[in-house]
């Protein structure tokens, strides 16, 4: 939008009477702010304070919360005041909340000249990033069946050497008891797929419980898991081992 088209004089007095309207006892900061929408519509908004410092809503929150219940649209120039009706800028927040739903072209009235939104959120976060890890296939190793997730945390995996193929290869078993009850339930909630290393099956292992139990061809068991090493089991387990 060409800054020349907007009339900014009638969106600082939008934003004056909506800063009139503000609900600020606590910091005697009132704040108003006014934007005009792609489908010619104005919005406004006022902060709004609270006992509780933190949750005081700022003027553009409210303007935002406007937007979408009169229609939605995107937003295309913005006034924000103060007290004397002076252009204030955006915090950082509600930057990033104006870019959502203005984008990089959105003005901000600014005492030298309206000022767009690339200018005042440089390198900004949005959509298009989300779009650009969520669009193409991610290897986010294993993963803890849906029907299983309740069990995550607990339970024993035991990480053992087998044979496929001739080749040394390794698997393991997640075990149902966490080895803290002698009257917990055995059984063996999940079997492992093979895995080349020792490493990976103890990957496999602790995204499902941080007891891990590594055992090797000479039954020797190590401890690999993120608690302190339990009784009977009597060195750590290494990758380089």
């Amino acid at each position: 939008m060409n800054p020349s088209s907007v009339d900014w004089a009638a969106l600082r007095s939008a934003a004056v009477a909506a800063m009139e309207r503000a609900y600020a006892p606590y910091s005697k900061f009132p704040v108003g702010a006014a934007a005009l929408v792609d489908d010619g519509r104005v919005v406004v908004g006022c902060n709004v304070e609270n006992a509780s410092y933190g949750l005081g809503l700022c003027a553009e929150c409210g303007l935002v919360s406007s937007l979408q219940v009169t229609g939605g649209g995107r937003l295309m120039a913005l006034a924000c005041v103060d007290a004397d009706g002076a252009p204030l800028m955006p915090c950082g927040r509600c930057r990033q909340l104006l870019w959502e739903h203005g984008g990089a072209s959105l003005l901000i009235d600014h005492a030298r000249g309206p000022q767009p939104m690339s200018v005042l959120l440089p390198y900004a976060f949005d959509d298009a990033d989300l779009a650009r890890v969520n669009d193409r296939e991610l290897d986010l190793g294993p993963t803890v069946p849906a029907a299983l997730a309740l069990k995550v945390g607990s339970g024993t995996v035991f990480v053992h050497p087998d044979v496929a193929e001739g080749r040394q290869v390794w698997t393991s078993y997640w075990e149902r008891s966490s080895g803290t009850g002698e009257d917990e339930p055995a059984g063996i909630l999940e079997e492992g797929p093979i895995f080349a290393t020792a490493g990976e099956a103890v990957d496999w292992g602790r995204i499902r419980t941080p007891r891990v139990v590594v055992v090797d061809a000479q039954g020797t068991a190590s401890w690999a898991g993120d608690t302190p090493r339990p009784a009977g089991i009597e060195q750590d387990w290494s990758s380089r081992s």
